[in-house]
């Protein structure tokens, strides 16, 4: 087993349960780490037998570049057509920072982590 993370992936979006937030928007973070048997890649040196951390990047984009009022449900879109799209992820976290939230203070990012098992 090994573990692939993609991490720092920076996305402007319009999430929030405030109208003002699907106005104006924020900046994002996601990072993303799979575990994946990569016995076979590691032999073969054959992106095929692996997973293809590109592919991770365009379903984050896809889905952090969809309105949701919730984190959490924005992360499960990302779990889910994870597990659905690539056979080879046994299990994966994902991050999603909201970074300088609107949250009356000097916070500087408020995160939603959560993690998913085939």
């Amino acid at each position: 087993m090994g573990i692939i993370r993609v991490q720092n992936i920076r996305i402007y979006s319009n999430h929030g349960c405030l109208q003002e937030e699907a106005k104006i928007g924020s900046d994002y973070r996601v990072d993303v780490a799979v575990e994946a048997d990569l016995t076979t890649s590691a032999k073969s040196d054959k992106l095929s037998d692996t997973v293809d951390y590109v592919h991770i990047n365009k379903i984050v984009k896809e889905e952090v570049g969809c309105r949701s009022e919730l984190l959490e449900h924005v992360v499960q879109r990302v779990l889910n057509r994870l597990l659905d799209e690539i056979a080879l992820i046994d299990s994966a976290t994902v991050a999603l920072s909201k970074l300088n939230p609107p949250i009356g203070g000097d916070v500087e990012a408020v995160t939603v982590e959560m993690t998913k098992k085939r």
